[in-house]
């Protein structure tokens, strides 16, 4: 095995680590366990977690428990603050508070009467910032995707300038999804060189996947910019097991509002903002807490010219 190789296998344990916060919020999430879902002894792996992912494993385990309290703060109907801190894995309202003031700078209580859009601002403002330091080379890196046959699928896709046009509902249905993570902000270049490295992959392995799936973990108006999580996702059976840098997780389904998408990687998040500003509040629907994804059917293509692909942006909604 080369040496990117045993890297791609460190991340693969390292991105299980994180699905397994995610999805045990409420549970035990100490060293030994933690160690133990990446297959490290315990001696030295909070040093390696921190090394590869830029916090530490307590600090990780804090802040996505904050983050998802966060979002159930401001769902409807509403719970109580300690309701959702126990739902997440906190012994008590004064520990929660506590750990939710350091972290927002608010108590739970500021942040239901409206103190999370002062956050979500400068979440918004700080991913613009490095859209805006990007562009140039959003602009450089798309050409070296675009025109790479062996491991980006061409076409000439119809175009519709990103615009979003009919939302239809849809219950999506519970899969058993391979993976290959970029984790950073949102609508960087780097998403689109791991959806080649991605390509590459399934063409290595003789795979030629019906549907794809680009799923967004992370809210990036709740999620610092550096942490957001994006997985390019196929469908696999129960007999697939994690090899290098592809993970396997549990995609639950349930019900989405999915509006079509022509455009590029770089219009993208324009798009779902849309979706999310324009439709949602008019819409009698909700966000659910699931992660939104991007779906790609039948013959998935690249304009060679403009990068432009065709997609199904698809939110998770329940009803007010």
């Amino acid at each position: 095995m080369s040496a990117p190789d045993h890297r791609r296998a460190y991340v693969a344990r390292i991105n299980r680590v994180v699905d397994h916060i995610s999805t045990h919020l409420g549970d035990t999430l100490d060293l030994q366990t933690l160690a133990g879902v990446a297959h490290f002894s315990p001696w030295h792996f909070h040093r390696l977690f921190q090394a590869m992912t830029g916090e530490t494993l307590a600090d990780c385990v804090r802040r996505l428990r904050l983050e998802a309290a966060a979002q159930r703060l401001l769902a409807s109907p509403p719970q109580a603050a300690l309701a959702v801190a126990l739902e997440v894995g906190f012994a008590s309202a004064e520990v929660f508070t506590r750990a939710f003031g350091a972290h927002f700078g608010m108590t739970p209580t500021a942040w239901r009467r409206g103190g999370w859009r002062n956050w979500s601002a400068s979440r918004r403002e700080q991913l613009s910032k490095i859209h805006q330091e990007v562009r140039k080379a959003n602009q450089a890196a798309e050409p070296s995707f675009q025109h790479d046959g062996d491991s980006w699928p061409s076409g000439q896709p119809t175009t519709e300038k990103g615009m979003l046009m009919e939302v239809e509902l849809k219950t999506l249905p519970t899969l058993r999804l391979a993976y290959m993570r970029h984790t950073g902000p949102y609508g960087h270049p780097d998403i689109g060189a791991t959806w080649q490295r991605f390509w590459a992959w399934l063409g290595q392995h003789g795979l030629d996947p019906e549907r794809i799936y680009g799923i967004v973990q992370d809210d990036p108006e709740v999620t610092p910019a550096d942490k957001c999580r994006y997985d390019c996702c196929f469908e696999v059976d129960a007999a697939f097991q994690p090899q290098g840098e592809i993970g396997v997780q549990t995609f639950a389904g349930g019900r989405y509002a999915c509006a079509p998408f022509t455009g590029t990687g770089a219009t993208i998040h324009a798009a779902w903002m849309r979706l999310f500003g324009e439709w949602l509040p008019q819409s009698g629907y909700q966000a659910d807490d699931k992660p939104s994804l991007e779906l790609h059917e039948g013959d998935f293509v690249v304009d060679e010219k403009t990068g432009a692909f065709r997609c199904l942006l698809c939110m998770p909604v329940r009803p007010l």
